[in-house]
């Protein structure tokens, strides 16, 4: 029943950012305090005594429930930014999106050798930016212990970018 009203609460904006795109807006979730709860312990529940370490989730609306999930799971929370805006060394890594690119960007000291890291996003599209997070974790030495979304757009097949990995997602569209 939970899954239902969060998949109510989600609104179709028509071409934004750009024309052609119908934007899933999760902002209604955020409005409800009800809503909200329950998004974070779906996110949340599977992991729960699993020895995760780090909950990395990318800026801006990953943030938004990753940094829920990681106080759920007394875990230190990594965020992932969008090039040039973090402060101290980091690492990068360019993906494309379904409407343009990008390059994402991680502190070096973030991660130490063998940490548990779940990565948390809002929303699955071409998994471009999520195989990006994957690599950063990897290269700074933590194993991937699984990637999380709420949404997933199926059609967009970017599961497919994430093949090897645990993968869950709670709203399919």
């Amino acid at each position: 029943m939970s899954v239902e009203k969060l998949t109510a609460a989600i609104r179709d904006v028509p071409d934004f950012p750009k024309e052609g795109i119908v934007f899933k807006d999760i902002t209604p979730i955020l409005l409800n305090p009800e809503l909200f709860a329950i998004a974070i312990d779906l996110l949340a529940a599977r992991h729960r005594g699993k020895g995760v370490d780090k909950v990395a989730a990318v800026e801006a609306r990953g943030f938004i429930f990753g940094v829920g999930v990681a106080r759920d799971l007394n875990a230190g929370f990594i965020p992932v930014r969008k090039a040039g805006k973090l402060p101290y060394q980091t690492i990068e890594a360019s993906y494309e999106l379904e409407y343009g690119s990008a390059t994402l960007a991680m502190h070096t000291d973030a991660i130490e050798k063998g940490e548990r890291v779940l990565l948390i996003d809002d929303l699955l599209a071409t998994g471009g930016t999520a195989e990006a997070c994957v690599g950063m974790i990897e290269q700074l030495g933590g194993v991937v212990h699984a990637v999380d979304f709420l949404v997933e757009l199926d059609f967009l097949k970017g599961r497919e970018k994430l093949a090897g990995y645990d993968v869950q997602s709670y709203i399919h569209c």
